[in-house]
């Protein structure tokens, strides 16, 4: 028995079809991709990859600026597939992205373009955690998860308010919330406004810095203390009438 409990404890988390699930969709974002790809003119496009240091960012925008004027389209569509896919598969740097958005479109078309993608990505990562993520979730958060579960169970009356609460602060890391919300039974209209709504004043903050990008000295330059507190004090606001409700049924 105690054999048999390793091997059970060793083997891949998914089975054949979960994994062919997923591949399928990174073959449609590499399709978009190669799509957008075969649409732009013959030119040098190795300054294409994801920045990983400002400086990256700063070389990408540099030759980015140009075929944004003349191909908008493509480095939009290009820009969104990209992003949507990050968010997806849970992969660092997005916040490279919410920066380069800044950077090539302004603060108010910036803001929107990163609320969009962010809450696309944040809805692609739901469905596709729903499909297949429940047992990479147990098996790489199993104490945050639990903690995650309980929460949700709590505040069922104010989950909407709960939700924008961990949006807006950094309580939770918005990977996890957005990998975990299927599996500890966030309804996913619960789960789309609290992610439409809530990522709205960080992505502000993020946008308006990449239009100075050349200022910014290191990442942890975008966040300092008054941005966080404000950060907070909205997510209070956001989740003191759930809190209110709460004791008043007391």
């Amino acid at each position: 028995m105690k054999g048999k409990g390793g091997n059970a404890g060793s083997r891949f988390p998914l089975s054949f079809w979960e994994v062919a699930a997923a591949c399928t969709v990174v073959l449609g974002f590499v399709l978009c991709l190669l799509g957008v790809y075969l649409t732009m003119p013959a030119s040098d496009y190795s300054f294409l990859k994801l920045p990983r240091t400002l400086e990256d960012l700063q070389i990408l925008r540099d030759h980015l600026e140009t075929y944004t004027i003349d191909y908008t389209a493509q480095v939009l569509v290009g820009y969104c597939v990209v992003y949507i896919f990050m968010q997806t598969f849970m992969i660092p740097g997005t916040v490279f992205m919410s920066l380069l958005a800044g950077a090539l479109f302004g603060v108010l078309k910036g803001v929107a373009l990163v609320v969009f993608t962010a809450t696309a990505g944040a809805s692609s990562c739901y469905f596709l955690s729903k499909l297949i993520g429940r047992p990479l979730v147990f098996s790489l958060w199993p104490d945050k998860l639990s903690f995650f579960q309980e929460q949700v169970a709590r505040r069922r009356g104010g989950l909407l308010n709960y939700m924008l609460f961990l949006r807006l602060t950094p309580t939770l890391p918005n990977t996890f919330i957005n990998v975990a919300s299927p599996i500890v039974d966030v309804p996913y209209h619960i789960f789309f406004l609290a992610t439409l709504i809530g990522l709205i004043p960080a992505a502000y903050v993020t946008v308006k810095a990449g239009i100075a990008l050349g200022e910014l000295q290191s990442i942890g330059d975008l966040y300092d203390f008054n941005s966080i507190a404000t950060l907070f004090l909205i997510g209070i606001v956001s989740i003191t009438p759930a809190l209110m409700s709460k004791s008043e049924s007391q």
